[in-house]
C-alpha cells in the first residue's frame, strides 16, 4: 500500500522533531571547542593570567567530561527506558537536555559547568539511540536506515551552521550565549517531539538484566569494534583540521572556520547518501565505505600541502565518513535481537571511544615530531583496521548462518 500524502507529512513532521533535537546535540557537543580561550578566560581568570596554555589544558576536561557523561549514559539510560514508551522517553531526554545546558548557562564556577557538561552528555546516546527505532519504525521497511539517516542530518547541519552561528555568538556576547542558543533549541525540540512524534510501545516487562544481554551477542562487540575503531579513524583527522590547514596548507586562522563548514558540507551529503545506499545493501555500503575512507585519508595525507586540494579534500572526507554513521547504527539494529534499544545507544558510546582513541593516537604522533600530517595516515590505520573488523564480522555471520539452520532442523 502507497502512503498517503497525509501518513507521509506526519512522518515528516515526527522525523524533523528528532532532528531538531539532533541540531542541538551537535551544537553542544562541538561549539566548546571553538570557545575554549573564552570559557577558559572567564572561569579561570586565575590560571588563565598565569598560563593560558595550562588554562586552555583544564578547560578541555569539559570536552572529556561531556564524552564520558555519553559513554556511560547512553547504554544506562537506553536500558533502563526500554520498557517505557518510546514516545514518552524522547520528550524526557530533550526536557533533560533542555534542563542541563540551562545548567550550563547559568552556573558560576568551572567546577559547577563541569558537572553539568557531564550531566548533559548523558541522554546523548540514548536520545539517537531509541530516536533511531522510532525513526525506523515511522518510515517503514525497506527505509529504515533513511530514517535514521534524517535524524543524522541534525547533528551534521549543526557542524554547518549552528557550531559556527554559536562560535560567533559566543566570542561577541560571551561563551553563555552559545549555550542559550543550544538551550531554546532543545525547548523547541521537546515541544515537536510532544506534538509531532506518535505513540510508539517500548518493550513492557523489559528488565535491565534482559538488557544487558546484548553483551552476549558476539555481532554486537564487531559492529561496536567497526565504530570504535574504524570510525576513530575519522576522529584522528578532524581533531587536527586546524593545524594541516595553517601550519601545513600555510594559510591564515580565519581559513579555519571555511574548512570546517566544508567538512560539514560533506558530512550532511554523505549521511543522507549512506542512508539511501544502506537501504540497498547494508554490507556493501559498510565495507565500500570504510576501504574509502581509508583511501582517502592516504590522499590527504599527501595532497595537503596546497589548500585547494586539501579544502576538497575535507569535503570528501566528510562525506565519505558520514556515509558510515547511518550504516553502522543500522547494522547494530539488525544484530542485536531483541536489545535494540540499548545496543542502538551504544552505538554512541563507541563513536565517543572513538572520538578520544582518534584525538588521542593523531596527537601522539603529532608529539613524537611526525608532522600534521601524520594523523591523517593513523586514520586510515584505523580506519583498515575497521574494515577488518566488518570483514571478519560478516566472516563469522556466514559460519554460524548453517549451523544455525542444522539446529533449527
Amino acid at each position: 500500500m502507497t502512503p498517503s500524502k497525509s501518513s507521509r507529512g506526519a512522518a515528516k513532521r515526527a522525523l524533523l522533531s528528532l532532528a531538531i533535537g539532533s541540531f542541538g546535540i551537535g551544537m553542544t557537543e562541538f561549539v566548546v571547542m571553538g570557545l575554549l580561550p573564552d570559557i577558559a578566560a572567564d572561569l579561570l581568570p586565575a590560571m588563565w593570567a598565569a598560563s593560558p596554555e595550562d588554562a586552555l589544558s583544564r578547560t578541555g576536561w569539559l570536552i572529556s567530561l561531556y564524552a564520558l557523561g555519553v559513554v556511560i549514559g547512553a547504554p544506562t539510560i537506553a536500558g533502563y527506558a526500554a520498557r517505557f514508551p518510546r514516545h514518552r522517553v524522547m520528550i524526557v531526554l530533550a526536557i533533560a537536555l533542555t534542563a542541563f545546558n540551562a545548567l550550563t548557562v547559568v552556573l558560576p564556577t568551572f567546577e559547577l559547568v563541569a558537572a553539568s557538561r557531564f550531566l548533559a552528555g548523558l541522554p546523548h546516546g540514548a536520545y539517537f539511540g531509541i530516536g533511531a527505532l522510532v525513526a525506523a519504525d515511522v518510515m517503514g521497511p525497506g527505509n529504515r536506515a533513511k530514517g535514521v539517516a534524517f535524524i543524522l542530518t541534525g547533528l551534521t547541519l549543526a557542524n554547518v551552521i549552528g557550531v559556527p552561528l554559536g562560535t560567533f555568538l559566543g566570542q561577541q556576547w560571551g561563551w553563555r550565549a552559545a549555550f542559550a542558543v543550544v538551550t531554546l533549541v532543545f525547548a523547541v525540540g521537546t515541544l515537536c517531539i510532544a506534538l509531532f512524534v506518535p505513540p510508539h510501545p517500548g518493550s513492557p516487562g523489559r528488565t535491565m538484566r534482559e538488557e544487558l544481554g546484548v553483551f552476549r551477542v558476539r555481532q554486537v562487540w564487531f559492529t561496536l569494534g567497526v565504530g570504535a575503531i574504524g570510525f576513530g579513524g575519522f576522529f584522528a583527522v578532524y581533531s587536527y583540521i586546524a593545524p594541516l590547514v595553517t601550519g601545513v596548507a600555510g594559510s591564515p586562522e580565519w581559513v579555519v572556520p571555511i574548512v570546517l563548514v566544508l567538512m560539514g558540507i560533506g558530512m550532511t551529503a554523505g549521511n543522507l547518501v549512506g542512508g539511501h545506499l544502506a537501504d540497498i545493501d547494508l554490507r556493501r555500503t559498510l565495507l565500500w565505505g570504510l576501504g574509502a575512507m581509508a583511501v582517502v585519508f592516504v590522499v590527504l595525507a599527501a595532497l595537503s600541502f596546497w589548500i585547494i586540494s586539501l579544502m576538497a579534500l575535507v569535503l570528501v572526507v566528510g562525506a565519505v565518513s558520514s556515509v558510515l554513521s547511518p550504516t553502522i547504527q543500522t547494522r547494530l539494529m539488525d544484530v542485536s535481537g531483541d536489545n535494540q534499544s540499548i545496543a542502538a545507544a551504544l552505538n554512541h558510546s563507541a563513536l565517543n571511544v572513538g572520538n578520544s582513541l582518534g584525538a588521542f593516537l593523531g596527537g601522539t604522533v603529532i608529539a613524537l615530531g611526525w608532522g600534521f600530517t601524520a594523523p591523517a595516515w593513523v586514520g586510515a590505520a584505523l580506519a583498515a583496521a575497521g574494515l577488518i573488523i566488518a570483514l571478519a564480522s560478516y566472516r563469522v555471520e556466514e559460519r554460524s548462518a548453517p549451523a544455525l539452520e542444522t539446529i533449527a532442523a
